[in-house]
């Protein structure tokens, strides 16, 4: 079983997006989704900038709930950081067919920017299973009957799914 692990790139991921959040005036643009999947509940953080002007969308549907509910900002950021703060992290290919274990915290992240002064746009779109160290990480892969559904290599690029470019 080859698994790559995802602790350091999530680590500048979870950097990147607590900047975002506190100091959105230091982007030129911006276009980020994160859907967490957790506990059978769901978090949607969404915002994006374009033009000079900022939309915004924080919503979520706790497990019992069949509607979605808005949610505050800092709600939403708490919820998504703190899936950002686990111990490890594998991601999912293009070739992922099953569903993921329900169990575990899950992030699809959909994250494009350009920081003021920068001369391009960067962008990335992965989807994460979040685990507490590499043992939790590799009895996860184990588990799935589908181990082409999880990333081998670094750095990642497929058709629909991409680490930055």
């Amino acid at each position: 079983m080859n698994v790559a692990f995802y602790a350091d790139y999530i680590a500048d991921l979870r950097a990147l997006f607590m900047d975002l959040d506190s100091r959105p005036e230091g982007f030129q643009t911006f276009d980020v989704r994160l859907e967490l999947a957790v506990a059978g509940g769901l978090v949607v953080y969404e915002t994006k900038r374009r033009k000079g002007q900022t939309d915004n969308l924080f919503y979520g549907r706790p497990a019992a709930a069949s509607a979605n509910q808005q949610m505050s900002q800092a709600a939403a950021f708490a919820a998504i950081d703190r899936f950002l703060a686990l111990g490890q992290f594998v991601a999912l290919t293009d070739a992922a067919s099953e569903t993921l274990d329900a169990r575990y915290p899950h992030c699809a992240v959909n994250f494009s920017y350009r920081k003021k002064g920068q001369p391009a746009a960067r962008s990335m779109l992965m989807v994460f299973a979040g685990l507490n160290d590499d043992g939790d990480a590799l009895q996860f892969v184990s588990n799935a009957t589908d181990q082409a559904a999880f990333v081998a290599e670094r750095p990642h690029r497929a058709q629909k799914t991409y680490e930055w470019k």
